[in-house]
């Protein structure tokens, strides 16, 4: 699952998402903790795969977002792994492969921890996060918060707060893709 404005709420400048400068302004969205915790009985390993470029652009500190998932860990201690990916993804360098929508971060907790990816899902708000799981081929659920940018790959669902989309989940144990031949 995505981090910003799938966990925890994000900040809103001009219809676009940003992730919270300050420990202080990182606060999670209602129902995340319990919903989570749903999850993780139901046997799903919670793993966290966010984009944080600001740290690569020097425009955010590491130690900030380390303290933000400090929080986020102790807000949320079935999460079994947060991932970031810090590259700023500067146009005209080379795609970073851990960097969403590219698939690698996904590829990484499927192979640490022994995961099906067929039998997977990712949540999240922007359309990097709906590429990266279609990239690895696991089931995709969208929360649409209505921001001023378009989806390039259609989800499997889409929602409206996470809680909705943990439902989705445990609705649908079999995580077979919906949208290809049985």
């Amino acid at each position: 699952m995505d981090r910003d404005g799938t966990l925890n709420v994000q900040v809103i400048r001009e219809g676009l998402a940003y992730a919270p400068q300050s420990v202080a302004e990182f606060r999670l969205f209602p129902g995340v903790p319990e919903a989570c915790r749903a999850l993780h009985a139901a046997g799903y390993v919670l793993i966290v795969a966010t984009n944080q470029p600001d740290v690569g652009r020097g425009t955010q500190s590491q130690a900030v977002v380390e303290a933000m998932h400090a929080e986020l860990r102790r807000l949320i201690p079935e999460l079994a792994k947060v991932d970031v990916c810090y590259s700023p993804g500067l146009p005209g360098s080379p795609p970073d492969p851990r960097r969403k929508p590219e698939p690698g971060m996904l590829r990484e907790a499927a192979a640490e921890f022994n995961l099906d990816l067929t039998r997977s899902w990712m949540i999240g708000d922007r359309w990097r996060d709906i590429d990266c799981g279609a990239n690895a081929g696991v089931q995709t659920v969208f929360i649409d918060f209505h921001y001023a940018e378009s989806l390039r790959a259609t989800p499997d669902f889409t929602v409206t707060s996470f809680a909705d989309a943990a439902r989705i989940v445990l609705a649908h144990p079999e995580g077979r893709k919906l949208n290809s031949p049985s």
